[in-house]
């Protein structure tokens, strides 16, 4: 094997790993979903809070979306939805006597 066909092999190489970096750079600057994606400096609209592990294959999750959470019961023989409510607001600790 000759350098020249080592020396094509490597540039080959090369440009396949270019390709790749570039298509990754692509994909995260303007997003995979082709424009779904959130905006910068948007709110997200979907959050989990809490989960509860109930035994080796349930467990509770409680989600968020938008002001509203929602109470699942997942990974039994049917997910099931428990509780919906409006999101708490957010605790704060009373301010006491300044000394």
């Amino acid at each position: 094997m000759g350098w020249d066909v080592s020396l094509r092999a490597l540039l080959s190489l090369v440009l396949v790993l270019g390709l790749i970096a570039g298509a990754g750079f692509l994909a995260r600057r303007f997003g995979v979903a082709g424009g779904l994606t959130l905006k910068r400096g948007g709110r997200r609209r979907l959050g989990l809070v809490e989960t509860l592990q109930i035994d080796n294959r349930r467990r509770l999750v409680l989600v968020r979306k938008d002001d509203t959470e929602y109470l699942l019961l997942v990974g039994g023989a049917a997910d099931l939805h428990i509780d919906k409510s409006s999101a708490p607001e957010a605790f704060t600790l009373p301010e006491g006597p300044s000394q």
